[in-house]
C-alpha cells in the first residue's frame, strides 16, 4: 500500500475512532466528570467561606467555558486526536509493511492497535490509573507528568523490544516458546513501571466515582484503540478485494 493511501485511510479511520470515543464520553463519561467538577467546585467555595471569615481577601475566577461548552469541546478534541493518531497509525503501519506486499492488513492493522494500545495507554494506565479532574495537588503536575511519559517511554520500548524477540525467534523456537517469551516481556514491561515514584497526591473524591471514572476511562481507550485499528484494516482490505487476502503474513503476528 502507498503510503498516500495510508494517510488517508488513517486519517479516516481515526476521525470514525474519535467521533465514537467523543459520543461515548459525552453520553457516559461527562456525567462521572460533572460529579467531579461539583465536588470541586463545593471544596473551592468552602475553602472561600473559610478565607472570608478569616478576614482575608478572596479571588473570584469568572468561568471561561461553561460545561456546555466543555461537552461539545469533549467531542470535537476526541475526533481531533482520532485523526491526528489515525494519521500516525497510517505512517507506522506502511513503514512496518513497506516491503511485505502480501501482508493481512486486517489482522496487521488489529495487531498494530492492540501494541499501540498497550504500550501508549495499558502501561501507564496500570502505574498512574486516570482521575477526575480537579484531583491531585497542582503543585506536582510537572512531577506527574514527567512520571507518566517515563511509564509512557518504558511501554513503547517493552513493545518494540517484544516485537522484535518474536520476529527474532521466530523459526527456532516453537509457537508456544515464542508466545510465553513474549508474554514474559510485556508483564516485565509493567513490572518496570513500578521502579518509577508513586503518586502521592490525595484523591479527594469518593471511591464509587473515582473508580467509575477510571473504568470509563479504560472503555474510551479500548473503544479508540480497537475502533481505529478495525476501521483502517476495512478500508485497507478494500483495495486489495478482500480484508484478509494473504492467511499467514503478518510482521506483527507474534
Amino acid at each position: 500500500m502507498d503510503l498516500l493511501r495510508s494517510l488517508r485511510n488513517g486519517a479516516a479511520a481515526g476521525a470514525v475512532a474519535g467521533l465514537l470515543t467523543g459520543a461515548f464520553g459525552y453520553l457516559l463519561a461527562e456525567p462521572a466528570i460533572d460529579r467531579s467538577v461539583q465536588l470541586e467546585t463545593a471544596r473551592e467555595a468552602a475553602d472561600q467561606a473559610r478565607q472570608v471569615a478569616s478576614g482575608l481577601t478572596v479571588e473570584h475566577h469568572a468561568e471561561v467555558f461553561s460545561r456546555g461548552t466543555q461537552h461539545l469541546g469533549l467531542v470535537v478534541a476526541a475526533v481531533a486526536t482520532g485523526i491526528a493518531l489515525g494519521v500516525l497509525f497510517g505512517v507506522l503501519h506502511a513503514l512496518l509493511h513497506r516491503d511485505r506486499s502480501d501482508h493481512n492488513p486486517w489482522r496487521s492493522s488489529l495487531w498494530l492497535a492492540a501494541s499501540a494500545f498497550f504500550a501508549v495507554y495499558l502501561v501507564p494506565f496500570v502505574r498512574y490509573p486516570a482521575t477526575p479532574p480537579g484531583v491531585g495537588d497542582p503543585n506536582t503536575i510537572d512531577t506527574r507528568t514527567r512520571a507518566y511519559l517515563a511509564a509512557l517511554a518504558v511501554g513503547i520500548l517493552g513493545v518494540v523490544a517484544a516485537a522484535r524477540l518474536a520476529r527474532d525467534v521466530r523459526g527456532r523456537l516453537s509457537e508456544p516458546l515464542r508466545h510465553l517469551a513474549v508474554t514474559g516481556i510485556l508483564l516485565a514491561t509493567i513490572g518496570l513501571t513500578f521502579v518509577l515514584p508513586a503518586n502521592t497526591d490525595p484523591l479527594d473524591v469518593p471511591a464509587g466515582l473515582l473508580w467509575e471514572f477510571r473504568l470509563l476511562a479504560f472503555a474510551s481507550s479500548v473503544l479508540l484503540w480497537g475502533a481505529l485499528g478495525a476501521t483502517y484494516g476495512l478500508l485497507s482490505g478494500s483495495g486489495t478485494g478482500s480484508p484478509a487476502h494473504s492467511s499467514d503474513a503478518s510482521s506483527l503476528t507474534v
